[in-house]
């Protein structure tokens, strides 16, 4: 099977050839410019992961704001500390048993709703998050 970047890369070659120096100097430095400008934004976008635990809420907030996630303290049943996998990756991803979300690093903290969803929200901090959910829980909830 072959990657789609090989495609690219040989659309781009056939490109160079195409057009001649001039030409594929422009374009080179269009494609250039767009890719900044899209790694610009996914940065704005995905710096740094901010998490706030109230008596009623876990919200979570990348980058600027724009892209944000909050739990319900009363929906959450269950909060352990979790080491994340390599291939977990980092972002918003859909991993094997529920969602991540991450900006860096390995550690997170693993909350399960009453639905059964797990979700883990990673952290440099993750005792410090772990002990701020858990005197923010029902007393009533299970520690997983």
């Amino acid at each position: 099977m072959m990657g789609s970047w090989v495609v690219a890369l040989g659309v781009l070659a056939l490109l160079v050839l195409a057009l001649g120096e001039k030409e594929a100097a422009l374009v080179l430095g269009g494609i250039m410019v767009m890719l900044g400008m899209i790694f610009g934004i996914v940065f704005v976008l995905f710096h740094s992961l901010s998490v706030r635990v109230s008596a009623s809420e876990i919200a979570l907030s990348f980058g600027v704001g724009l892209i944000q996630k909050s739990f319900s303290i009363g929906d959450i049943c269950g909060v352990r500390i979790v080491q994340n996998r390599w291939y977990h990756g980092w972002g918003i991803r859909k991993i094997r048993d529920g969602w991540l979300y991450n900006v860096s690093g390995y550690d997170a903290v693993e909350i399960q709703l009453k639905n059964e969803r797990k979700y883990r929200i990673g952290s440099d901090q993750p005792k410090k998050l772990l002990a701020a959910v858990e005197s923010a829980l029902a007393p009533n909830c299970i520690y997983i």
